[in-house]
């Protein structure tokens, strides 16, 4: 039974959406190819046991723990829009 405008599943097509959001941004993320020997921002040495546990690796630990942090900030958006959901 749809209430208003939205149609019968619009719930679960929020969720859904917001899933793959996620899954496209994590995609996104991955680093391939070949690993770079000095970070790219600081120009660090990246370690070589680093280098080969992830493959395309272009940041230095700290720089990526910075990234990390960066993008966990960003990524906070409220699809519901939501008096109640944005009170929180």
């Amino acid at each position: 039974m749809a209430v208003g405008w939205a149609g019968d599943n619009a719930v679960s097509d929020q969720i859904q959406d917001s899933i793959n959001d996620e899954i496209k941004r994590a995609r996104k993320n991955v680093p391939c190819g070949v690993s770079l020997e000095y970070c790219e921002e600081c120009g660090e040495e990246i370690p070589e046991a680093r280098r080969q546990a992830i493959p395309g690796v272009r940041l230095c630990i700290r720089c990526q723990e910075e990234a990390d942090r960066e993008q966990k900030a960003v990524s906070l958006y409220n699809r519901r829009g939501s008096k109640d959901s944005q009170l929180r």
